[in-house]
């Protein structure tokens, strides 16, 4: 499975948001984008001049965020918006339904990972069950009603136990169902586009005008 390896803090800084790639640690007073004198754009000298962005820079900015938020590279995210482009209704609202249906995105959202990454982390390395049977693909599609739990053997870990507790601090997305004590879950139903809050400085009708150039 390709993945980005390099510092997940140059993402934030070339986005100028806090994109939480690192789930709680973002939080810390480490945090680059803490920090004024760090949170510069990456490879570019803090004094120089700022241009007004193009049409084409603030469409690419739009495509580049939602595909840093969901930890995806761009084979695959283009992959993904092709298939969003052929199902009806809107491509951009289709896009966003077909990312929170990613199993990392789930497993990340339900709180059994800190964030995406580790969520696919323990995906791939067969900690996850969906429905009863093992899947170590992050971007397998999850459907509404299908149950996700965590493995045996994954419930003895301390790092998904500690995960847990953020059930009873911040809840869980109304479409999805959490029992923390089993360590299981149920992707109730595909959510709406309005009701991705995390998504709300995104927009993803840039990203259909990207892509349809």
């Amino acid at each position: 499975m390709a993945r980005y390896t390099g510092p997940k803090c140059r993402y934030c800084r070339a986005e100028r948001a806090k994109l939480f790639l690192k789930g709680s640690r973002c939080l810390s007073a480490k945090c680059p984008m803490n920090n004024p004198a760090e949170s510069g754009l990456p490879g570019r000298d803090p004094k120089a001049r700022a241009k007004k962005p193009t049409d084409y820079a603030l469409m690419l900015r739009a495509k580049q965020k939602l595909k840093r938020i969901y930890c995806m590279l761009e084979k695959q995210f283009k992959l993904t918006f092709s298939d969003a482009s052929r199902m009806p209704g809107k491509t951009g609202d289709n896009l966003i339904s077909l990312l929170e249906r990613r199993l990392d995105n789930v497993v990340f959202r339900m709180h059994f990972a800190c964030s995406r990454s580790q969520a696919a982390q323990l995906v791939s390395h067969g900690h996850i069950f969906v429905n009863g049977k093992r899947v170590n693909i992050p971007s397998y599609r999850v459907k509404a009603g299908d149950t996700i739990e965590v493995s045996a053997k994954g419930k003895n870990m301390l790092i998904i136990k500690e995960n847990l507790l953020e059930v009873g601090k911040s809840g869980v997305m109304p479409w999805l169902s959490v029992d923390p004590d089993n360590m299981k879950g149920q992707f109730i139903t595909v959510p709406e586009r309005a009701a991705v809050k995390e998504l709300e400085g995104v927009n993803e009708q840039l990203v259909v005008e990207l892509y349809s150039r």
